[in-house]
């Protein structure tokens, strides 16, 4: 009943920012693109993280002759800390391994997005791993802050 009463408090005085953005947190960033993501890499991966891959869209729309705006994803995650969230609900899968989207808009600023991760666990009715998610909310926090800040 009480995780119930903390996320609809959060829900009323946060709701319309995870609610504009569908659980997703921007944070914009002082660097490109490419260096926004090297320098979050580099904070998961002194973390003891593992990352599974980097996509660049931007290459891949290139190679089929068409344009995008700089974007760049990064997959990555701790099966030790993943593993519990798909424990409580299989369905978190379809979410993890985390992933993190830094992009060039339109105006030229550059943004890192990721997925809120109470916003996930609200997603998939994960109730029982409160701890796991303040941890993952915590980490998403210091290594976004590494990447965008000068």
């Amino acid at each position: 009943m009480k995780r119930i009463f903390i996320v609809l408090v959060l829900t009323v005085f946060s709701g319309a920012v995870l609610a504009a953005d569908n659980g997703l947190i921007r944070v914009k960033s002082a660097h490109s693109v490419s260096e926004t993501l090297d320098r979050f890499e580099k904070a998961v991966s002194e973390k003891g993280m593992t990352v599974f891959t980097r996509i660049d869209h931007t290459a891949g729309a290139t190679r089929v002759g068409k344009s995008l705006r700089p974007t760049q994803l990064l997959i990555f995650g701790n099966p030790k800390i993943g593993t519990l969230l798909m424990q409580s609900q299989q369905s978190a899968a379809i979410d993890l391994p985390l992933k993190a989207l830094a992009i060039q808009d339109d105006k030229g600023d550059v943004w890192l997005l990721y997925n809120d991760p109470a916003w996930l666990a609200a997603r998939h009715g994960i109730t029982d791993r409160d701890p796991v998610v303040a941890k993952m909310t915590g980490a998403m926090k210091a290594f976004s802050k590494a990447a965008t800040q000068k």
